[in-house]
Parts: C-alpha cells; sequence; structure tokens
C-alpha cells in the first residue's frame, strides 16, 4: 500500500470523527439549513470515527453531496461526501455498516480530487473491486475497508466521468465472500467540486 493509500486511510478516518460531530450538531439545530423548495437533501450521515482530531465544517450541500472543508494538524482539506442511492448484497440482506463515496483534495500534498470509497466492510484480499461510471469500468485497490483508483493516471478521467454522468455503481468482495453493489447519485457533485476549489485553493 503506496504512502499516498496510507495518508489517505488516516485522513478519512480523522475526518469522520468531525464530520460526525457536525452531522449531530445538525440534526439537533435544523435552524442551520435552509428548507429548499422541493424535498430537502440532508447532509450525509457520515460512519463513526476511526480517530479524532478534524473538526470539519459543512460549506454547502448540493443534491445528494455535502461539500466540508477541515484542517487537522493545520493542514488544510476539502472534501465532497456522500451516501449511495441504493445498496445491495449477494446473497441479500448481509449485514455490513453504511458506505460513503469521498472526494478529496490536500493543497499541502498537492492532491487533487481523490476519489475514495468507505465500503462498510473488510474487504476480500486479491478480491476485484470496480467504480463504474459514463460507460467506463475503473479497477479499484481495496485496504481494509477503503476503495481507491488502481490506476492513478486515470483519476482524473474518472472525475470528470463523474462530473457529467448521473451515477456511480461500486461493486466489491467483503472478506467473507459477500459481493455488495452500491450505486451513488452523482446529482450535485460537480457542483460541490466547483464549490471546494474556491474554499481549497492550492
Amino acid at each position: 500500500m503506496s504512502v499516498r493509500r496510507m495518508l489517505t486511510v488516516a485522513m478519512a478516518g480523522a475526518l469522520m470523527c468531525g464530520v460526525a460531530s457536525l452531522a449531530h450538531a445538525q440534526n439537533a439545530s435544523p435552524k442551520t439549513t435552509k428548507p429548499a423548495a422541493a424535498t430537502p437533501q440532508p447532509a450525509p450521515a457520515p460512519p463513526p470515527a476511526i480517530a479524532g482530531g478534524a473538526e470539519p465544517t459543512l460549506i454547502g450541500q448540493f443534491g445528494t453531496w455535502g461539500a466540508y472543508t477541515a484542517t487537522p494538524n493545520g493542514k488544510k482539506v476539502c472534501f465532497a461526501l456522500a451516501k449511495p442511492a441504493s445498496s445491495k448484497t449477494n446473497p441479500p440482506n448481509r449485514p455490513r455498516d453504511p458506505a460513503y463515496a469521498f472526494v478529496s483534495t490536500r493543497p499541502s500534498e498537492k492532491v487533487v480530487n481523490e476519489v475514495s470509497i468507505m465500503i462498510g466492510y473488510t474487504l476480500k484480499p486479491g478480491s476485484e473491486s470496480t467504480l463504474e461510471v459514463g460507460g467506463a469500468s475503473y479497477a479499484m485497490y481495496g485496504q481494509g475497508d477503503g476503495l481507491w483508483i488502481r490506476n492513478a493516471a486515470e483519476e482524473e478521467r474518472m472525475v470528470d466521468a463523474m462530473r457529467k454522468a448521473a451515477d456511480a455503481t461500486v461493486k466489491g468482495i467483503s472478506a467473507k465472500g459477500t459481493e455488495t453493489t452500491d450505486v451513488f447519485s452523482l446529482k450535485g457533485l460537480s457542483q460541490a467540486l466547483d464549490r471546494l476549489a474556491q474554499d481549497c485553493k492550492r
């Protein structure tokens, strides 16, 4: 596992604590969110903390994607976060933790729009995972319960496709052999990334 991926795992874990606290605060204080004319889309509720230390701030909700900034260890991080629109397991109804998609920018590391998936279970070592979007399928590298694109050179093309597509499908296999299919709506992702680009200048 590369240093970059190890840092991402640690960063995602650190951010989850603060985002969970933020989501709890938002639920306790409804006045912090403006009601929309149409059916409002709630900010994603992230998973429990893996590590603490970061206090993310929700700077905008765009469709199904929340745009956040945080400053763990004094280094600014910006990320978009969403939950799946639908999730299936084979065999059906197998238990798992919630899944989440992140698109992260870390200026201090010169990382821009890195896609990662917290899949909600321990992945089967050596198994094949994919992210399908815009008619293309991208091989994903798994470590623990996280997925990242295997060929980093394809990431920019994948993000461009995610900006334009209606949804993305993530497939994985758990350590117990359960096959999962998560479909993420991409509505609002492009706007969330544009907002983050303004707030996370390199």
